[in-house]
């Protein structure tokens, strides 16, 4: 039954859950002033695991003992404990079946030992099938099984080492998360390593008859698809009859920039896709287990594993910087103490990126700065990440150091030509690259959203910039012109469009925009008609799979998110936002918290989903404490 709902009055007491929520944010705080939660994602990465495992110790003799033998049957069971009543695996909760998790996990279980014939592979088999066989799965699935023989080679996509030696800086023209796995990926393509498998295994049952092995070209003739296709057909003769000289030179400039790349960093990246690539590349080029470089990219891939005798998983990344500059910006706004918003300002400052990475081959002039999304990772600086931060030190109250001075300069020199911001590059956003072969994972490039732009020009105008600034123009400009129809904004980093049209919203506000602007009353107008019966909001992952906003279960932050977005948009008194805070303090816990199961954040739109755990406790906590400012003067209390 949904909750009989009343609106808001002077008797609500904010005060008191703002007070609870910050204790308990408080209580999560290190001792050296950061947080960080965990981050969790779907059943690939435990599935990868074991497929690292085979790679790194084949079976001798047709047997396989690898000496992780332990950990397999855990990740083998994590992966178990995820399977889905109709024997399919997502990559989202509650999510459908996904055919290259599925066909990821059944390889996994069935190398750990699961028999073919089990309930459990059995029926996941059946899912795979369904879902157009192995054959449907992607080119990251298929490539890695031809790594052993279990999907043709000539029906995977090539991505030949030479293309770092192409003029132009061709490497950077990808995402810099595609860069960093492409390149390790290029070494295997070039040295083919042939691992074998245990005696008695294949994937024969999983490939659908009649089902196509290789990628339908486009019916428009003259296409960038079929270009790249035919450019694959003559990179596969290359491989047979090509110049061996410069395939290995472009081997060694490949090894050369993935082992630069792993400086300043914790693993080549930081991420868990190129931190396991790096390990088969390595080994491929013959590096011992006790070489340096190989003992320090296994030490950082295994950082990233939980095992906590309950629970076992791999985390896709780590997330202080980001979840320390949220909670900061939170807590600053609710009235936190300001020990600890200082200590946080300090664990933040010492993070400042002072090297130079990817980003300066098209911005060459300008100083290093900004901040990254983990403990190290310097060659990539977040832009998003910068914003954050620079809004959490706004509420330090420190006033303008060298280091904010330094980044807001970074910033702007990072504004994409047309007028917004991106992830880690500027004007990285050639989109033929899109349709490479090996382009699937739905994130070849690396182009400029509304949801960074709006926190972008947040904390620019947080920090003294207002709508006269040029940069502050085009930005607004920016939004203005990236508006959905409907009055929503695309969020590419967090589900979805909630996540977009909040921060586009905070963005325009601080930007000086008014409130009776048609796309400001169009947004707030769109988030009140698609709030829950029970006051809140939810959106689920699948809005990305069909281009517009689809409803989920109400969740914390999201709901948070769309009370921040009202606000925004000046609205301070309406039954949606009185719902809204109503849902906010009706769901928070005893200890000051909330809890959600659903993931809000996104990795690759339509591949890979994010649950950041810290989500849940920094957005309501911001929510109400921006609510509380906006029914008029309260005085600030300390937790």
């Amino acid at each position: 039954m949904t909750p009989q709902l009343q609106p808001c009055s002077e008797s609500l007491d904010v005060s008191d859950a703002l007070a609870r929520a910050t204790g308990h944010l408080l209580h999560l705080q290190h001792p050296e002033g950061y947080w960080w939660g965990e981050l969790t994602a779907d059943t690939t990465l435990e599935s990868d695991f074991i497929l690292l495992q085979l790679f790194l110790y084949p079976p001798a003799d047709g047997v396989w003992r690898p000496p992780t033998a332990g950990l397999i049957q855990k990740a083998a069971a994590s992966i178990l404990s995820r399977q889905l009543p109709d024997g399919g695996f997502n990559i989202y909760p509650h999510g459908p079946a996904d055919v290259s998790a599925t066909v990821k996990a059944y390889f996994a279980l069935k190398l750990a030992g699961l028999p073919e014939t089990s309930l459990e592979l059995t029926r996941a088999r059946q899912v795979i099938l369904s879902l157009g066989g192995l054959q449907a799965a992607n080119s990251y699935v298929k490539i890695n099984l031809s790594l052993f023989g279990l999907y043709p080679r000539e029906h995977c996509p090539s991505i030949p080492p030479e293309m770092i030696l192409l003029p132009g800086n061709f490497i950077y023209q990808m995402s810099s998360w595609t860069r960093t796995i492409v390149v390790p990926l290029s070494i295997l393509h070039g040295l083919n390593p042939q691992r074998p498998v245990p005696d008695g295994f294949h994937l024969k049952e999983l490939f659908l008859p009649g089902a196509p092995m290789t990628y339908a070209p486009s019916p428009r003739r003259l296409s960038w698809r079929n270009v790249f296709l035919s450019l694959d057909r003559l990179l596969k003769f290359w491989d047979q009859h090509g110049s061996r000289a410069l395939r290995r030179k472009a081997i060694r400039e490949a090894e050369r920039w993935m082992l630069e790349h792993t400086r300043y960093s914790d693993g080549l990246g930081a991420i868990y896709p190129p931190m396991m690539y790096i390990l088969m590349a390595l080994d491929s080029l013959g590096y011992s287990r006790n070489h340096p470089a190989f003992a320090e990219a296994e030490l950082q891939f295994f950082r990233l594993l939980v095992d906590d005798g309950e629970r076992f998983f791999f985390q896709p990344c780590f997330s202080p910087v980001w979840d320390t500059a949220i909670a900061a910006f939170a807590l600053g706004r609710a009235g936190a103490p300001a020990e600890s918003l200082s200590n946080a300002s300090a664990w933040l400052v010492s993070k400042e990126v002072r090297h130079k990475g990817d980003w300066a081959v098209k911005r060459p002039g300008v100083e290093p700065s900004g901040w990254y999304f983990e403990f190290a990772n310097e060659f990539y600086p977040d832009i998003d990440d910068t914003a954050m931060v620079l809004l959490a030190l706004r509420e330090s109250a420190t006033g303008e150091s060298p280091a904010v001075r330094r980044a807001i300069r970074w910033l702007l020199a990072m504004q994409s030509r047309d007028g917004g911001w991106a992830a880690f590059d500027a004007d990285n956003n050639w989109k033929p690259l899109s349709e490479v072969p090996f382009a699937d994972h739905n994130a070849m490039l690396d182009p400029t959203c509304p949801d960074i732009t709006g926190r972008v020009l947040e904390a620019l105008c947080a920090w003294g910039l207002d709508s006269t600034h040029p940069a502050v123009r085009r930005a607004v400009q920016y939004l203005i012109r990236t508006q959905e129809a409907d009055g929503s904004w695309y969020g590419r980093w967090g589900v979805n469009y909630l996540y977009g049209t909040f921060l586009a919203l905070r963005g325009l506000r601080a930007a000086g925009q008014s409130e009776r602007e048609a796309h400001i009353l169009r947004a707030a107008e769109w988030i009140r008609s698609v709030q829950n019966p029970d006051g809140g909001w939810g959106e689920s992952c699948a809005s990305y799979d069909e281009g517009c906003f689809v409803p989920a279960p109400s969740t914390a932050s999201q709901t948070a998110w769309a009370v921040l977005g009202l606000l925004a948009a000046g609205d301070t008194s309406s039954r949606s936002l009185q719902y809204g805070v109503q849902y906010l303090l009706r769901t928070q816990q005893a200890e000051g918290s909330w809890h959600e199961d659903l993931a809000t954040g996104t990795g690759f739109p339509r591949v890979f989903y994010l649950t950041y755990h810290l989500y849940r406790q920094s957005f309501p906590l911001l929510a109400l404490a921006e609510f509380q400012k906006s029914q008029g003067p309260r005085p600030r209390e300390a937790a």
